[in-house]
């Protein structure tokens, strides 16, 4: 077992982790801002949840590892430099609280590791109908649903003192917010499921039609979990309070529309983004009272990290794809 393969397995485990704490808010931020849960009772369940969701299913890693990149063309030197062009990015937008995608992050760097390494390999249709377009449609459909999910709920209560819906909600929401942990563990646990795969294949450890081992499942998961128990205050901060004021209503709507999304893009194997799809439903809650409701500064700087996610991921995994590739052939690195 060679240092490259165990750097490799390390650094897929760290951007999990960080996966974890980035993408901890997407399950929790709602229901923190409106008090229906504290903190620390907050991040103990998502990560509970996390766990169990990551174990629900393998499509999107099936698709992260055979649909995004030729398996042939895999090499371990690849996969990690895809690897540190996702947690770069996704550290930076961390740090200055944005809530990017971290699963944008992971295809990125792969697609510009491999890029760098060969020139091609890249299944451009794969991504095209599993990332591109499920990226651009899942978010509209979040929205659209959040809106009409806040109009009914709106009609149904319309008589009801509103104090008292919104302590009946608040006592109701953490249900929705242990679902939306649920579908973020499915979701985004198992692209480094998938991504350790095709480590294991680079290696020659596996065959190329292998499935995802028992051992990667339950270590993905338990990582993911325990990122997201540390949390991220920053984005919970983004994400529960500066896109648009939530009452606990709203907060469930957000968060019962969120998690439906995510748990039918992940029986289909989509790799879409979890911050995407909850940050467009808060908007389209937000947006049903009034327009001026969503504070649009702050989503424009959010869509411009959602621009950039893809292509910002992609450069840093070129270049370094590109360095280690130079490396190699000076001979201070051993190909793999």
């Amino acid at each position: 077992m060679s240092a490259l393969f165990i750097a490799v397995v390390l650094t897929a485990l760290f951007f999990e982790y960080t996966n974890g704490f980035h993408d901890a808010a997407n399950a929790i931020a709602t229901s923190i801002s409106t008090r229906a849960l504290k903190p620390w009772q907050a991040l103990v369940m998502a990560g509970l949840l996390n766990f169990g969701g990551a174990l629900l299913s393998t499509s999107v890693a099936a698709t992260v590892a055979k649909g995004i990149v030729d398996p042939g063309m895999i090499t371990l030197q690849g996969v990690f430099a895809g690897l540190v062009g996702a947690i770069t990015w996704n550290l930076l937008t961390w740090y200055y609280g944005i809530p990017s995608s971290s699963s944008h992050c992971l295809i990125g760097g792969m697609v510009g590791a491999t890029l760098a390494t060969y020139g091609h390999g890249v299944q451009w249709m794969g991504i095209l109908q599993k990332v591109l377009i499920p990226t651009i449609v899942s978010p509209l459909v979040g929205f659209a649903i959040a809106i009409l999910l806040t109009l009914v709920m709106a009609w149904i209560f319309a008589r009801s003192a509103h104090g008292k819906v919104n302590r009946g909600f608040r006592r109701i929401q953490p249900l929705s917010a242990a679902l939306l942990a649920l579908s973020h563990g499915q979701n985004d646990a198992q692209k480094t499921m998938g991504i350790l795969l095709l480590a294991l294949v680079a290696a020659g450890l596996l065959p190329a039609t292998a499935d995802v081992p028992t051992w990667v499942k339950f270590t993905c998961a338990t990582v993911m979990a325990a990122g997201t128990m540390v949390g991220g205050k920053r984005i919970i901060k983004t994400m529960g309070s500066k896109i648009t004021p939530l009452r606990n209503a709203d907060g469930f709507a957000a968060e019962l529309t969120a998690s439906s999304v995510l748990l039918t893009t992940g029986h289909l194997g989509f790799p879409i983004s979890t911050t995407h799809v909850i940050t467009s439903a808060i908007m389209g809650v937000g947006s049903t009272y009034r327009l001026k409701a969503v504070r649009w500064g702050v989503t424009r700087t959010i869509l411009v990290a959602w621009v950039l996610t893809l292509p910002a991921s992609a450069a840093i995994g070129a270049f370094v794809g590109y360095l280690l590739r130079v490396l190699i052939r000076a001979g201070i690195l051993a190909p793999m």
